[in-house]
């Protein structure tokens, strides 16, 4: 074998090795080319955008760590919210027109009360109540009257209610004024009654006598209000 025929043999050997070695550090042991990181896997083990740190998943705007903002307070129309409310007054009228006093009430355990047909205005009964205790009592709201066997009582005209209290020292008298009937005949279910009840806003009635004839009354019956004065009593 020539000189120049090993040469080239030796470099075919050489380029096979090298080329071999070029195989071997392009290969991973797996049988695939390893072409270095790839794009998915680089951007796996970044954090996205939807990640936060500890591994919490951010919430769209508006979410909060898993709970919801608290619903805003409402006030239905008419209404008040706790709190906002001022203090209340007494109510100025009780049951029966009664109004808020300071001393005991008059009623028929501590007063006396008479009824008295008058002669003006016509058709109209004076009821007077005098304190017979040893008090001042309050004489409050009106005379709930209740005639014969009359299964109602008459109204009370509203306009005859008075500016103050009706306080009755003992032996003082308070009035009320009844108006019996029609004076021109224009009521109707006319009756005769010839006993009377008189209620009062707390405790006991009384039971005035009426005449002995009775007195008639229809549907205008109407009272006043307890009053400090006769003149006032009788001026509805």
């Amino acid at each position: 074998m020539s000189a120049r025929t090993a040469r080239t043999r030796l470099l075919a050997a050489t380029t096979v090795a090298l080329a071999a070695l070029a195989l071997t550090a392009c290969d991973n042991g797996k049988g695939v080319r390893d072409e270095g990181p790839s794009a998915a896997s680089n951007s796996s083990s970044q954090p996205t955008a939807s990640t936060a740190d500890g591994g919490m998943t951010a919430k769209p705007a508006g979410e909060t760590g898993g709970s919801t903002a608290a619903p805003k307070k409402t006030t239905t129309p008419g209404t008040t919210t706790a709190g906002t409310s001022g203090g209340s007054g007494s109510a100025g009228k009780n049951g029966g027109g009664t109004t808020t006093t300071r001393n005991p009430a008059c009623n028929g355990a501590n007063t006396k009360t008479t009824a008295t047909e008058v002669s003006r205005p016509l058709n109209h009964l004076l009821l007077t109540v005098t304190n017979t205790g040893a008090k001042n009592c309050d004489l409050t709201g009106y005379p709930i009257a209740r005639f014969g066997e009359a299964q109602s009582v008459p109204p009370v005209a509203e306009s005859t209610h008075p500016q103050a209290v009706v306080t009755l020292t003992p032996g003082e008298s308070g009035y009320a004024g009844v108006l019996l009937s029609a004076a021109d005949g224009s009521g109707s279910n006319g009756y005769t009654a010839k006993t009377l009840v008189v209620g009062f806003a707390k405790g006991s009635s009384a039971t005035p006598a009426l005449p002995a004839k009775g007195v008639h009354v229809d549907d205008k019956l109407t009272v006043t209000y307890w009053q400090q004065s006769l003149d006032d009593a009788l001026a509805y």
